[in-house]
């Protein structure tokens, strides 16, 4: 993640993620029903303040995070083990881990296509790895959220482009910007990186906000 995490990683902590806490956008039950139960490590790159590791332990996996944000990982210390690691250099074996996840990152890494590369580099085979993102289709600074019955989508989804345009100021965006990359290239990115697309699941009403990927090796 890019610097700007420390300076608002308090205000995610404290305001951003308790805003989150009922699951409203379906982030926690699409990795529940992605990932599924299993044994050995979990791997969470861009981990963050460390939210979503006691989802992976109920499910019997080790967490373990990596993220860059000094400010994140001083949260997610208290969480799970963590490593500050930079998501294009994962510092860990070839084919070592059982299982990976990448919980809502995506669009914060412009560089997702390496990451991805490495994910299927550190990955045993046979290996899970579980992306949960926002919506292609249906969020960036094309599109207007604020009516909470009806998404509008303006010109400007097929660009992908990095951007702070947001239809609020109590979220991500306007803060650290957000990568967009339209549905066929997010798709891709796992076919280059030699991952197998296995399920999806969205997330969220009355449209969708979360798009997640389960992927193998």
């Amino acid at each position: 993640m890019r610097a700007a995490y420390d300076e608002i990683a308090d205000w995610y902590e404290a305001e951003f993620l308790g805003a989150l806490k009922d699951d409203p956008i379906g982030v926690g039950q699409a990795l529940r029903g992605l990932l599924g139960e299993g044994t050995g490590v979990c791997l969470e790159i861009g981990c963050g303040t460390g939210v979503h590791a006691q989802t992976v332990r109920d499910l019997g996996w080790s967490p373990v995070g990596v993220d860059l944000s000094r400010g994140m990982l001083r949260h997610a210390k208290t969480r799970l083990p963590i490593a500050r690691a930079d998501a294009q250099r994962l510092p860990i074996r070839d084919g070592s881990v059982p299982a990976a996840i990448a919980m809502m990152v995506h669009t914060d890494m412009p560089a997702y296509p390496t990451v991805l590369r490495e994910v299927a580099r550190v990955l045993q085979p046979g290996g899970v790895f579980v992306h949960v993102g926002v919506h292609p289709c249906f969020c960036g600074g094309f599109a207007d959220r604020g009516d909470p019955a009806a998404t509008v989508i303006r010109p400007g989804y097929l660009d992908g482009r990095w951007t702070m345009e947001s239809w609020t100021d109590q979220g991500i965006r306007d803060k650290v910007g957000a990568t967009h990359w339209p549905l066929p290239d997010l798709l891709h990115m796992f076919l280059d990186a030699g991952l197998t697309l296995d399920r999806f699941t969205e997330g969220g009403a009355p449209t969708p906000t979360v798009l997640a990927v389960r992927a193998t090796v």
